[in-house]
């Protein structure tokens, strides 16, 4: 694990049990799953990169632009799916043919691997990584290094 996705881990578990606030970003207060990655992103790095517009629930499905990777790859490293390390950051596709809407970091890796993520009715939980939700990963990224 890289120093950053050993940060990056660490803070996201400091994020367990927010509640689940649509566009909010704010540890113990509430956040969404893009929240959730800007809050580890604020911690890791400081300012964040740019300010998340405003977004519905949907993303972008009526249009089918993919905003939620178009803005991932150019503020996070785009890394192979197989490249698999604690703190990586794991874009899932929830539906065949919708556009890719979720957020996760990865946790432990292996033979029981965990991921961290807000969704509706639940906050901020570590869930396995389970044969269903590898299936809808999309896309793996990993944080830049420090100063980078």
């Amino acid at each position: 694990m890289s120093a950053v996705g050993d940060a990056a881990l660490a803070e996201a578990r400091r994020w367990l049990g927010t509640a689940y606030v649509h566009q909010a970003s704010v540890r113990g207060g509430g956040c969404d799953c893009l929240g959730l990655l800007r809050g580890v992103w604020r911690a890791v790095h400081g300012a964040e990169p740019e300010t998340a517009p405003a977004y519905t629930g949907d993303w972008s499905e009526a249009s089918g632009q993919e905003r939620l990777w178009q803005a991932a790859g150019q503020h996070l490293r785009v890394k192979n799916l197989t490249d698999e390390a604690p703190g990586d950051v794991l874009l899932f596709r929830m539906r065949a043919r919708g556009v890719a809407k979720h957020l996760g970091i990865a946790g432990a890796i292996g033979a029981e691997p965990t991921f961290i993520h807000a969704y509706s009715g639940h906050g901020v939980t570590e869930s396995p990584l389970s044969a269903p939700w590898r299936r809808r990963i999309v896309a793996r990224f990993s944080f830049p290094e420090r100063g980078n």
